[in-house]
């Protein structure tokens, strides 16, 4: 199933970039250009408790497909930027189902959904950006846990940090993202598998964008692909190369790679 479209509008409110910008711990000037995936803290889907799933999502089986498998994760995502977005400003949200894919996977059936949402100021288009999503079903009682690929140690620049349940309480609230893998631990745990509340896909993905903007400038793409959860209270480490980024988690594995351009 494939074509389902959603369409947003409505005024870019600076407080709520500035306090991305305070949640993340870069500097904002409500004058200057968003910063590169800000976007996130915008156009919020919001819907009724009973349109919720068990997960804190709204319910499939509406604008995403319901494909019978109940775990879903951000699984990557692309971004092309072809003029600056600015706050105090209308803007435009256009949102489409552009793929849908099953496959067997090593732990089961899969589901790959990929919705392309495009934004505009002033009828200028100004991000695309594609996000993968993967739905699979509950790990069985005791599964064991793939192996995640192994992160090369950095030839270039590293920022250390860690995420604390609080700073996944600020991105949640600031996205309103209502999955409970990111606030609920009995739930990640017992439910979802995981070792503990599980640091936003985007999240890593939102620091590496501005570790790449340092770096390199302003940015006209961005790919990134999530490769293993970090877990909250977690060392890792933001790595570079060149156009290449990574996140390393504190036993080596890597939970997140990108590209830059």
């Amino acid at each position: 199933m494939t074509g389902a479209e959603v369409h947003r509008r409505e005024r870019l409110d600076s407080a709520r970039a500035e306090a991305l910008a305070d949640t993340l711990g870069c500097d904002y000037e409500p004058e200057a250009p968003l910063i590169p995936f800000g976007h996130q803290v915008y156009f919020w889907t919001v819907v009724a408790p009973g349109a919720l799933g068990r997960d804190g999502h709204p319910a499939t089986g509406g604008f995403l497909p319901d494909l019978g498998l109940k775990r879903r994760m951000w699984a990557g995502g692309r971004l092309l930027f072809a003029a600056p977005i600015r706050t105090g400003r209308m803007a435009e949200k256009s949102s489409v189902v552009e793929r849908t894919e099953r496959k067997a996977g090593r732990s089961g059936p899969l589901a790959f959904v990929t919705v392309r949402h495009e934004i505009r100021q002033a009828g200028r288009l100004c991000v695309t950006e594609w996000q993968d999503l993967v739905y699979r079903d509950d790990p069985a009682p005791g599964a064991p846990v793939p192996m995640p690929p192994v992160a090369p140690d950095a030839l270039g620049d590293e920022v250390r940090r860690s995420f604390t349940p609080t700073d996944l309480f600020r991105y949640s609230a600031l996205t309103f993202n209502g999955h409970r893998i990111h606030y609920d631990a009995d739930y990640a745990r017992t439910i979802e598998g995981y070792a503990g509340l599980v640091v936003h896909g985007p999240l890593l993905a939102q620091h590496l964008m501005l570790i790449a903007e340092g770096a390199l400038g302003a940015l006209r793409q961005f790919r990134f692909r999530a490769t293993a959860p970090l877990i909250a209270g977690e060392d890792a480490t933001f790595c570079r190369t060149g156009t290449r980024f990574w996140v390393r988690g504190a036993d080596g594995r890597m939970c997140m790679e990108a590209e830059a351009g």
